[in-house]
């Protein structure tokens, strides 16, 4: 496949879980915090995010969201004010079609992700954004990524290939 240019449009961290893990606890109030580059670290994950070291060989060190599904989030629950950061994933990207590096390899700029598998939404997304957007999100959550060869990602146009 020949490379593909697409758009990093956001980049979050966070240093806590506000959803994951809290099934039957209440939800938290971790900041997310925008950054204009991540340095992921190759078997580990994004350095200060709540995922870094998370456990070994973990199928999400890094995720990833479309930006055309925010997008299609915002208008069809009618909110305009959404900010991506509400989906709490790494990487926002504009551009690719992201379901389908499930499974497979790819170069984003230069730092080299495995597709995982879906970061399928759960119900906590409907206290995040709105009542029925956990369904909505089905099958188009996101994408979870191995690590395989880190360095600094930043914001704005990229090279995506797939290997």
């Amino acid at each position: 496949m020949s490379a593909l240019q697409v758009e990093l449009t956001h980049l979050f961290i966070s240093s806590g879980h506000n959803y994951f893990g809290r099934h039957g606890k209440g939800s938290k109030d971790y900041e997310i915090r925008a950054c204009d580059e991540l340095e992921l670290v190759a078997g580990r994950g994004v350095l200060k995010d709540r995922f870094y070291d998370y456990e070994e060989d973990y199928k999400g060190q890094i995720t990833l969201f479309d930006h055309a599904v925010y997008e299609r989030v915002r208008a069809r629950f009618k909110l305009p004010d959404l900010e991506p950061s509400a989906f709490r994933r790494n990487v926002v990207v504009k551009g690719a079609d992201l379901n389908e590096l499930i499974g497979k390899k790819f170069t984003l700029g230069r730092v080299e992700l495995s597709g995982s598998q879906e970061a399928k939404p759960c119900y906590w997304m409907d206290e995040a954004c709105a009542p029925g957007v956990d369904r909505f999100l089905r099958g188009y959550g996101g994408l979870r990524c191995r690590i395989t060869t880190g360095g600094i990602l930043q914001k704005g146009l990229q090279s995506l290939r797939q290997l």
